[in-house]
């Protein structure tokens, strides 16, 4: 593939325009040809050493997003939008889910097993003797926090709407979608769609501090 072309006031007016909305019009859904990108940039999001700790359950099952919404205080998004994304970590992750890692770039790299051995030993050296404190699952939450960007970025450049959402029980949201079985745990969830002209937030300001407030240059 080339190197992509895009214009930087393509890439302002889009974080500009994007918003947490707050209310989305239920009768408007994502047209399959755009998910399907969204979907991707969840899949090709980084993680470190790309060892991609998570895994993303989009909910279609209406009665089931009604119950979740019940575990999210009754946030409206969960229901309303188009698509509901609930971003999990794998739990505990260690040494042992490097093989399998290891495995499959092997393959699809086309290159012998023994090649990647010196990669293999550098991640479980860092997972089982790491150079500073680490917890596992709060190392693996941070990974999934990339890939929530990129979605939320990805979807700005669609033309997508999105609200990001920390405001739910775990517990209760592992249980409904029978995560921790499976060795997954919720983290975020995402809903995105497109919002109704009846969401006053819309058309608010932005506040942000300004950029010499937040961005530092060290010469």
């Amino acid at each position: 593939m080339g190197t992509p072309s895009l214009a930087a006031d393509q890439i302002l007016e889009a974080l500009y325009w994007r918003y947490a909305t707050k209310k989305f019009d239920p009768d408007k859904a994502i047209p399959n040809q755009t998910w399907q990108s969204l979907e991707q940039s969840l899949r090709l999001a980084p993680s470190s050493f790309g060892l991609q700790p998570w895994k993303f359950v989009v909910v279609r099952n209406s009665q089931l997003r009604q119950r979740l919404r019940a575990a999210a205080w009754d946030q409206s998004q969960v229901t309303e939008a188009s698509h509901l994304v609930v971003l999990t970590i794998k739990t505990s992750v260690g040494p042992r889910d490097v093989d399998p890692y290891v495995n499959h770039m092997a393959e699809v790299r086309d290159t012998d097993r023994k090649n990647l051995e010196g990669l293999e030993t550098m991640i479980k050296g860092f997972l089982k003797e790491p150079p500073y404190p680490l917890d596992p699952d709060a190392w693996s939450t941070r990974q999934v926090y990339i890939a929530l960007g990129f979605f939320l970025y990805s979807a700005a450049m669609l033309g997508v709407d999105t609200c990001p959402m920390e405001g739910f029980d775990p517990d209760q949201v592992n249980e409904l979608l029978g995560l921790t079985d499976q060795g997954y745990s919720a983290v975020v969830l995402c809903a995105a769609g497109y919002r109704s002209a009846a969401d006053k937030y819309a058309d608010m300001a932005k506040v942000r501090y300004e950029t010499e407030d937040v961005v530092q240059y060290v010469d």
